[in-house]
């Protein structure tokens, strides 16, 4: 293909595989502990965390994913602890993450044009440095999501019961929020900031429409996420648009396609049930 003829396409085919593959296997989580709202929080905190890698001359990456990291379990802490709802706690590090990152980047002397990257994604310019950053947060959440997935499935439906079982609930949450974090810091190279939530959201929304079986809606989600990436990295390269907006728009038609599948489901059970009661009224 003449599309993976370049370095840089190469590079950012790799990204997107395994971008789509370690977001779209996470979000069947997130979408069950209805943590949509978290990832989308950390996405704009974690704009603090690369504004002191810019400032220092550190790779953003580095100090976004410790920044992240600390972030998500102050959150989870705190929410658990000090006695203030999730979301509130949320909304506060959300803002107070970006604030900080608006602030500290005005520091930085002169132009800084990766800024508009962190911001809506730039997958062309990844670097291989990034491409194994990426490699081992994806090896290090779908080995913690493997190990510990019907412990994760457990406290997902009914956290009482996964402490009357003596499952460790606060430490298998606080490694779920630690993967989320580090998932939505290598997601701003796919997509960037302000999208890199849609990223954790869609893959499992479609899944969940198309499937009962909690088997079946991760094998979904993951297609998705990985068919939405690359199909979204072609359509760039060939309409020349951006790459992490054309993803997420994917991402999104494959979503509304499978409501309306779902719909027409519904729609399709439901007109057969209602012909076969008229049918048994005429017997009698």
């Amino acid at each position: 293909m003449e599309i993976l003829s370049f370095g840089f396409m190469q590079r950012a085919f790799l990204a997107v595989l395994m971008v789509g593959l370690l977001c779209s296997t996470l979000s069947f989580f997130v979408v069950l502990n209805r943590l949509s709202f978290m990832g989308a929080g950390l996405s704009h905190a974690v704009l603090g965390g690369m504004a002191i890698g810019v400032l220092l001359g550190i790779n953003p990456l580095y100090t976004g994913g410790a920044f992240a990291v600390i972030i998500a379990l102050l959150i989870g802490y705190i929410s658990k602890y000090g006695r203030l709802q999730e979301d509130t706690v949320i909304g506060i590090f959300f803002a107070s993450g970006m604030a900080l990152g608006i602030v500290l980047i005005s520091f930085k002397d002169g132009y800084y044009p990766e800024l508009f990257s962190l911001l809506f994604g730039n997958v062309l310019a990844v670097a291989v440095s990034d491409l194994w950053f990426l490699a081992v947060v994806m090896i290090f959440v779908i080995l913690f999501i493997f190990i510990f997935f019907k412990e994760l499935l457990t406290i997902s439906f009914d956290e009482e019961l996964a402490r009357a079982n003596g499952l460790p609930v606060t430490l298998l949450y606080m490694g779920l929020l630690t993967s989320l974090a580090l998932t939505v810091v290598v997601s701003v190279l796919v997509v960037g900031v302000v999208l890199a939530a849609a990223l954790l959201v869609i893959p499992a929304a479609a899944g969940f429409k198309l499937s009962n079986n909690y088997r079946i809606m991760m094998l979904l989600a993951i297609v998705v996420g990985i068919v939405s990436g690359l199909g979204g990295l072609v359509l760039s390269y060939n309409y020349d648009v951006p790459s992490g907006a054309t993803i997420v728009l994917c991402a999104s038609v494959i979503f509304f396609l499978s409501l309306f599948r779902a719909f027409l489901g519904k729609l399709f059970s439901e007109n057969i049930l209602l012909g076969g009661r008229k049918k048994t009224r005429k017997n009698f």
